[in-house]
């Protein structure tokens, strides 16, 4: 039995070990497999990667772009492969700045936007990545460090990272002798929504645009040029749906015909890829004495002791030929730049108005003789033929001719912000700014030209007001701001003095907005009446385009430049005046002049003599009213502005920008005398009803009222902005000196002409009885005036406002607002049994019972 036991026992051993041995084979096997499936799945893997780096890495230019290509040379050369795009990027092309500016070409109707008109502009780089790639940067400049071999250089670096907007795979790269490039796909990223190349979010907004509808966009072409490549787009975008019922959120924007039609728009864009100066041009450093647009960014230097700004003007690059001409120029020759400064004209511009628009850039030549330069700017009209010229191309400057109701112009320009430097400019003209143009004429010169007192003018006098406005537009594509102090320099009676105005002209810039001469009357036998290049233009130009390529350090070119600026402040017709003063009387638009009192009245006179005519002046059988309408809100607009003008005295400061090394204050507070001067003249031609502009004859063929409200509407404007929180406050300040106008006195001149029937116990007319109520209430409104934000230019800055928010419940305001309701409660308590009129008894009562629950609400 033992061993019968232990046979058993070694039998089941033996079977127990081969089993074991099996499964072991068996697990073996099974883990062999699978090594082995592994392995061949590495395997496959590493051939894929290899087939796929294979397809990925790079080929030789002629098996990517073969003979069927069509290709086009120029800064990127472009290729076209069936439906695909190609972008040949030189290495010399690499890390170089290049500005993009995209416009319109094409757009849909009922926008307000026309094509040609810029839609976009950013500064770009090309950069190699880390992967067989190319990456497209937008570049913004904000900081700046001048030495890149100091420490502090990598620190700005460190905190100025450019956005990546694109990424390329290298399909192809081109060897030449000397030169090496990366070929990349460009198709798919011209073909999106890509905002540095399209509409930016505002303007989607504004436009009413949503989805962008990829399958309805296309390229539709690509040429290249041997500084500029061109990209011409097809974008299509879904529009937000209309509202059936107005909503009470307010609306940004409109929506456009095509859109509320078919759902979606279509544009079609030119994007111009400009390269810029490899060595950027000497920047001119800004100076707030001479009016032109300026660029700026922070500057850190290794020795700074804090971040400066750097601001600098902008302007087009003029240099010499050659060394022969710098001499010749240094010594006073004038000589002609290397390279000239052309606008062209749209060919889309109306053939009789084309030798205008020339005309205005041509009468910039003699502000460049000032500086040094003959024949450096001219206008040229469009080579209609030339196939190699796209007018959206941005190596040409374009005066566009836009058909749009718009009544307006427009300069603008684009420039290398590392710089300054102007690149080109398209200027937009509307063209309804004719119409804008014989309003503004027959209203302000039509009592002394007699050309001016039509319907329509000729085209003669129409086409030198088309040179006047295009003028102006090229001022600024030079670098120019309005000037809108230059008027000021010149003496009110010389504004009548023909042989005055004959060598001088009425305002001393066209950067002014001083439209016509509405101060010369009848008598004076003036003809001259339009704007010109002036003493002030050529100054700037001078200082703007004075070549010191020989002074290369920017301080000393700053000191030469202080020193001409000193000089220039001698005489006042060089003074800039800038554009955004909110108290300076000096600086207005539409004005004429030292004194806006007596150039105002000046040119009441004319609007008097002006609007018994407009019914025959706007004649034309068979049809409405509407063109006497439109003219004779134009008068009260023109003398609206003359209210303005004289309004800005009070309450007035002189803002003279000055420096260390001139004398004299830079602020200044309107004197005494021509403050009481505007509250005369207010009271005389405001508060006195102005009758003269009711004319029944008129009124009554294009309005159902008589005229009460209109008149009521221009007393209240007047009241509220004399009345205005930030005119209180700085009336408030400056008469803490004894010899300064104060608020009280303000007060007490307007009531002298506003209450004047109180003392003489005449009867209060309706006009009358409107003005007084509208006064009052305004004065109780004082008692609790709330807070007023009170602006003020900061010295020596390009743009902007410094705001301060003044409690006024907290100064003497409401002090000087309750004692004169005192005042006003006695004297018409006073009156009252005087009056015999029955309405003007009941008007007193009435305003006297308002003044006495304002003081006492309980």
């Amino acid at each position: 039995m033992r061993l019968f036991r232990c046979l058993i026992l070694t039998g089941l051993a033996l079977v127990y070990l081969n089993d074991a041995q099996a499964q072991k084979k068996k697990k073996k096997k099974e883990e062999d497999v699978k090594i082995e499936k592994a392995v061949d799945a590495m395997a496959t893997a590493v051939k894929d990667k290899l087939k796929e780096d294979k397809k990925k890495s790079p080929k030789a230019f002629k098996d990517l772009i073969d003979t069927s290509a069509v290709s086009q040379k120029g800064m990127i050369s472009v290729h076209k492969m069936d439906d695909k795009w190609y972008f040949e990027i030189p290495d010399s092309l690499l890390n170089r700045d290049i500005m993009a500016v995209t416009r319109y070409s094409k757009t849909a109707a009922g926008g307000g936007i026309f094509g040609g008109e810029e839609v976009n502009r950013q500064m770009i780089r090309w950069e190699k990545g880390v992967d067989n790639n190319v990456l497209l940067r937008s570049v913004t400049v904000v900081l700046t460090s001048p030495d890149s071999t100091k420490p502090i250089f990598q620190a700005v670096k460190n905190s100025n990272s450019d956005p990546i907007i694109g990424v390329f795979d290298i399909k192809a790269v081109k060897k030449d002798p000397g030169t090496k490039a990366s070929v990349i796909d460009v198709t798919e990223f011209f073909n999106s929504d890509n905002q540095v190349f399209s509409l930016n979010s505002v303007n989607k907004q504004l436009l009413k645009l949503t989805g962008f509808k990829k399958e309805a966009s296309y390229i539709e072409k690509m040429r290249s040029f041997p500084i500029n490549t061109e990209i011409r787009t097809v974008k299509t975008f879904t529009v937000s749906p209309q509202m059936l019922t107005p909503t009470p959120v307010p609306q940004i924007g409109q929506y456009l015909p095509s859109g509320l039609d078919a759902g979606v728009v279509t544009f079609e864009m030119n994007t111009s890829m400009i390269l810029l100066p490899e060595r950027p041009m000497q920047k001119r450093i800004f100076d707030s004495r001479v009016g032109y647009f300026a660029n700026q960014y922070a500057v850190f230097g290794e020795e700074s002791q804090r971040s400066d700004t750097e601001v600098f003007a902008v302007r087009w690059r003029l240099e010499p030929k050659n060394a022969e001409d710098a001499a010749k120029q240094k010594n006073g020759e004038l000589i002609e730049p290397k390279k000239p400064i052309i606008y062209y004209i749209d060919p889309a511009t109306p053939e009789k108005w084309r030798k205008y628009l020339k005309a205005g850039v041509d009468d910039w030549q003699v502000a460049f003789e000032k500086a040094g330069w003959k024949n450096a700017i001219r206008g040229e009209y469009w080579p209609e033929g030339d196939t190699t010229m796209s007018l959206e191309d941005a190596r040409y400057s374009v005066i566009r001719y836009f058909a749009a109701d718009i009544q307006n112009a427009y300069g603008p320009n684009v420039h290398d912000p590392r710089s300054g430097e102007i690149l080109e400019s398209h200027i937009g003209w509307y063209h309804n700014v004719m119409r804008l143009l014989r309003n503004w004429y027959l209203i302000q010169a039509a009592a002394v030209d007699p050309k001016a007192r039509t319907k329509k003018f000729d085209d003669e006098l129409m086409g030198e007001l088309v040179r006047f406005v295009s003028s102006h537009e090229i001022g600024h594509t030079l670098g120019l701001r309005h000037n809108m102090g230059a008027s000021s320099a010149t003496p009110v009676e010389k504004l009548r003095d023909k042989e005055w105005i004959k060598e001088h002209g009425h305002t001393a810039s066209i950067m002014d907005y001083a439209r016509f001469n509405y101060v010369a009357q009848p008598e004076d036998g003036i003809t001259d009446l339009f704007p010109r290049i002036g003493d002030y233009d050529k100054w700037a130009i001078q200082w703007g385009y004075s070549n010191f390529a020989d002074i290369r350090d920017p301080k000393a070119q700053k000191a030469k430049l202080n020193e001409m600026t000193k000089e220039a402040y001698k005489d006042t017709r060089l003074h800039f005046g800038t554009e955004i003063s909110p108290y300076d009387p000096r600086y207005q638009t539409e004005d004429l002049g030292d004194n806006a009192m007596k150039a105002s009245e000046y040119g009441i006179k004319n609007l008097k003599r002006i609007l018994p005519n407009l019914i025959e002046w706007s004649r034309e059988d068979g049809e409405s009213y509407k063109e006497l309408d439109e003219i004779y809100s134009n008068v009260t607009a023109q003398y609206r502005r003359y209210l303005g003008h004289v309004i800005k005295n009070i309450g007035g400061i002189y803002d003279t920008p000055t420096t260390y090394d001139m004398e004299g204050p830079t602020f200044t507070p309107v004197a005494k005398s021509t403050q009481k001067e505007a509250v005369e003249f207010l009271n005389a031609q405001l508060f006195k009803t102005p009758t003269w502009l009711l004319d029944q004859n008129i009124i009554n063929k294009i309005k159902p009222e008589t005229g009460v409200e209109a008149i009521k509407a221009l007393h209240e404007y007047a009241i509220t902005a004399l009345f205005a929180g930030d005119r209180a406050v700085r009336l408030m300040e400056t008469g803490m000196t004894a010899k300064n106008y104060t608020l009280d006195e303000l007060f007490t001149d307007l009531e002298g002409g506003i209450w004047s029937e109180t003392k003489t116990g005449k009867n209060i007319d309706l006009y009358r009885r409107n003005l007084q109520k509208v006064y009052t209430e305004k004065l109780i409104d004082l008692l609790k005036p709330g807070k007023a934000n009170v602006q003020s230019i900061p010295v020596g800055i390009t743009y902007g406002f410094s705001t301060r928010v003044v409690e006024l419940e907290k100064t003497d305001l409401p002090s000087v607002a309750r004692a004169h309701l005192e005042n006003l409660k006695t004297t018409i308590t006073a009156a009252i049994p005087k009056s015999a009129d029955k309405i003007t008894k009941y008007h007193l009562q009435d305003i006297l019972q308002r003044i006495k629950q304002s003081l006492d609400p309980k």
